[in-house]
């Protein structure tokens, strides 16, 4: 009978002979935890709690930065004539009044009702800028010192403090700033919360626990261990092995203390520099190409996925609603994403939910607002679809990129993502007079952008690679790359 506590691997000193086949860390990590136990199942949920955050401050601005209804008081006693299609700019201020307490808003609290559309949009464009701002600032970090947890819980840390601030905010000024000190903690929580969950399952289900964080988009702590690959690609053998341990699923119990493991460790350890990652990831042409390319489709599905949103106050519709509609519509995107992302391709599947968005995002321009009810049902098919371009477009970077350098991919994508959000508010106050400017732009951009996905390798049902070498490797038989 075979000896149940066998070592995984032999030690590196052994001889040739009794050497077993080598394996990649993906191998190993899978043979190590199996594909999905209840440790990773409980890892991975409390990890995507974190998105519920993120969600809950990327759209509060929905509400906060509304214009609110107002009404006409008793326009015979100020012998001023004022009706529901009235300029407020041009009423006295006796002559009207909100129809909630004026703090409901900020436009209310400050009196902004006549304020530029540049005023109106500051806070939410600032807290866009601060996302941006903070991705390129921070996205490194993940894969060179801190690593995904401390860098989640660091993420989640500014983002509450800011948050609590935020409500004592004295003027519309110092309301941006905070917002925009908000967006820089958050940038990186949705990219360390993806690939933390997903590089602890097998193959098998890493797609759908990936897409677990969507069904969330704050509760992360000592439960939560950090990620074993970047572990053993940092040289920190020791901690990965016990974290392994720890989450083992196989039935064979395992002898980790002869761990050996065919991987290139980063020898930056001991002094790493946070921007070798990012220099690591534009070095090779390919790698290069890759990135440009998705962070393109991503810039496209931001603009829309962050506008949608916003410009629901330009429909004829109300505006309540119309965000428990578009929340609703996230549920089936994630359930198409969670079921189906191991039997569709990547590329074919992102090419025709960015097409569908972007006809159901003219068509919204094309009909006005003489049909209201028309118009939010092509507006929620519009934001499912996107919705499901958005989960697909992270999903498929992480297969697109190697351990060493993945968190780095997937920030700069969200950064993409993000850097087309900067532009929705400025769209859908300008879409509030004409609506080609907002939503006809907005299928324009996408159905353009997202064409470029073509140039992309197909990762379906692959396995995740280590270092830049064992891609470059992989796909030199599936694509043409130039050796830089």
């Amino acid at each position: 009978m075979a000896d149940s506590t066998r070592p995984l691997l032999s030690d590196s000193n052994s001889s040739q002979s009794k050497l077993p086949p080598k394996r990649s860390l993906d191998e190993t990590i899978e043979q190590c935890i199996g594909n999905f136990g209840w440790a990773q199942f409980f890892q991975a949920t409390l990890v995507s709690l974190a998105w519920v955050f993120d969600a809950q401050q990327t759209f509060i601005t929905v509400f906060t930065d509304s214009q609110p209804t107002w009404h006409c008081l008793d326009s015979d006693r100020f012998n001023y004539a004022c009706n529901s299609s009235s300029n407020l700019c041009t009423l006295p201020n006796q002559t009207w009044s909100w129809d909630f307490n004026p703090h409901v808003s900020i436009i209310s609290e400050w009196s902004l009702q006549c304020a530029g559309s540049f005023l109106k949009g500051l806070p939410a464009s600032s807290f866009f800028l601060g996302c941006l701002i903070g991705g390129l600032a921070l996205s490194t970090l993940a894969d060179s010192s801190l690593g995904r947890k401390n860098m989640l819980l660091l993420s989640c840390l500014i983002m509450s403090l800011s948050s609590m601030l935020t409500a004592f905010s004295t003027s519309i000024w110092v309301y941006a700033f905070l917002r925009f000190l908000n967006g820089f903690g958050r940038a990186t929580v949705g990219t360390c919360a993806l690939v933390l969950s997903t590089e602890l399952v097998g193959k098998k289900w890493r797609a759908q626990v990936g897409a677990m964080g969507f069904l969330c988009f704050t509760l992360v702590g000592v439960f939560v261990r950090e990620s074993p690959r970047w572990l053993i690609v940092k040289g920190r053998k020791e901690e990965a092995i016990s974290i392994l341990q720890s989450i083992a699923s196989n039935a064979i119990t395992m002898s980790f203390s002869n761990l050996s493991l065919d991987v290139q460790e980063d020898r930056s350890k001991s002094n790493p520099d946070v921007f070798d990652a990012l220099k690591i990831l534009v070095r090779k042409p390919w790698s290069l190409r890759r990135l440009l390319a998705v962070m393109a489709v991503g810039f496209g599905i931001g603009m829309v996925y962050y506008g949608m949103p916003l410009a629901l106050t330009n429909l004829n519709f109300n505006l309540y609603l119309g965000v428990v509609f578009n929340a609703l519509s996230e549920l089936p995107a994630f359930l198409i994403t969670f079921f189906f992302i191991d039997k569709i391709n990547r590329r074919d599947a992102l090419i025709g939910f960015t097409a569908l968005t972007g006809v159901s995002s003219v068509l919204i321009a094309a009909v006005g607002q003489r049909i209201g009810s028309l118009q939010i049902v092509l507006e929620l098919v519009s934001f499912f679809s996107v919705c499901t371009a958005f989960n697909m477009t992270l999903i498929y970077t992480i297969e697109l990129f190697p351990t060493c350098v993945r968190n780095s991919a997937i920030a700069m994508v969200r950064q993409a993502l993000v850097f087309g959000g900067v532009f929705s508010p400025v769209m859908v106050a300008a879409g509030r007079e004409n609506q080609f400017w907002s939503y006809g732009l907005f299928g324009l951009i996408i159905g353009l952008f997202g064409l470029f996905v073509v140039g992309l390798p197909e990762t379906r049902g692959s396995v995740l690679c280590d270092t830049m070498d064992e891609e470059e490797y992989k796909n030199i038989a599936k694509e043409p790359i130039i050796i830089g």
